[in-house]
């Protein structure tokens, strides 16, 4: 065991003795978000740092938790691969273990699939100050339940994550992005019909600027499919500056985040892609759509919270708190939805076995 390692090791230990709580963290990107508050000592993850293995033929790669994010996906790019879920990095400093603990994927999400869809195995310190390992390298180690992949969202409370080994894929060799001015129905219509449709659909975001509603399709895939689908589907090809967009749309850098009012929270609202134009609240902005139809992006002051809630429970979908209003983003508060007693009870097993002492909040 190397010295971070044990250092880490002996940092939760002493933690147990003394029953001092600990906040896992990493490069500190996502201090904004809701999904617990900021107390706790900090126990920092970058001493963690390094490439253990990575078989470009094999397409896995092991990386220890505090590896700056970026410096991973600067080695798959140079091999020609990637990590297909465009894990938002916010701002700079963002690492592999707070990309896993925190979930988040970014605007090719509905097609690729999420975070946890990606990882294989995890190394980990729980609770009890035990250095545990679960999954592998490859998909056929995974038996019974998935483990590696309840870390994906877990935001520390499961223990420290020092080392994850994950599933990348070659980056596409073709790609597109087309632009068509509609209205926000027309561009939940237009997904709805072209995702039943044998389309190399990736990315897609519906934003509202100046009263004038725009769609943007990326396609990325086969050279011969995704000039088959520009053909097909029509609209303006953006060239240039269309990746550097999507860049920006995955660390909400947009004009759309950017301009966000002091006193308006930034709402993330989850709903079925086949859901129409949500019924939002009277002096309630468009929302920015992603995901198909599946993530709609409000601006909307905190007291709109029950409000926005309760349209998109009316979909089918759930409401949660992302930015906190103001200037000062620290935490966000935790406002979720109500949790569905039986999840709830599995939740509270879960963190018993692997915190029994609850000493990472």
């Amino acid at each position: 065991m190397d010295s971070a390692l044990a250092q880490t090791q002996e940092r939760v230990r002493a933690a147990l003795a003394d029953q001092t709580p600990l906040r896992v963290r990493g490069g500190d990107t996502k201090h904004f978000h809701g999904a617990r508050p900021l107390a706790g000592q900090p126990l920092d993850t970058r001493a963690l740092t390094g490439i253990v293995a990575y078989e470009p033929s094999e397409l896995v790669v092991t990386a220890r938790a505090g590896t700056p994010l970026a410096e991973l996906e600067a080695l798959l790019a140079a091999h020609g691969q990637c990590l297909p879920f465009e894990p938002p990095h916010y701002v700079s400093g963002a690492t592999v273990g707070g990309m896993v603990a925190a979930g988040l994927s970014g605007p090719a999400r509905a097609s690729v699939g999420a975070v946890r869809d990606y990882v294989l195995g995890v190394e980990l310190i729980n609770g009890r100050a035990e250095l545990l390992r679960f999954g592998g390298q490859v998909m056929k180690n995974v038996a019974g339940y998935d483990v590696s992949r309840l870390m994906a969202g877990s935001w520390g409370r499961l223990g420290v994550l020092t080392e994850v080994s994950l599933k990348v894929l070659p980056v596409a060799p073709a790609e597109a992005t087309l632009r068509f001015a509609c209205t926000q129905a027309e561009a939940l219509a237009r997904l709805n019909a072209w995702c039943g449709q044998p389309l190399p659909l990736n990315a897609s975001c519906w934003v509202e600027e100046g009263g004038q509603g725009t769609l943007y399709l990326r396609l990325r895939g086969a050279q011969a499919a995704v000039q088959a689908a520009c053909r097909t589907l029509g609209g303006e090809r953006q060239d240039g500056t269309a990746a550097a967009d999507w860049q920006a749309c995955r660390d909400q850098r947009l004009p759309w985040f950017a301009q966000r009012a002091p006193g308006q929270a930034l709402w993330r609202l989850s709903v079925p892609d086949t859901a129409g134009v949500l019924a939002l609240p009277e002096g309630v902005g468009a929302p920015l759509v992603e995901w198909h139809g599946a993530l709609r992006w409000v601006q909307a002051p905190p007291a709109y919270g029950p409000a926005l809630h309760a349209a998109a429970v009316a979909m089918g979908g759930s409401a949660m708190l992302f930015r906190a209003s103001g200037a000062d983003e620290k935490g966000a508060g935790g406002h979720f939805d109500p949790q569905d007693p039986a999840a709830a009870a599995v939740q509270a097993r879960v963190l018993q076995a692997f915190d029994p002492h609850g000493i990472f909040c």
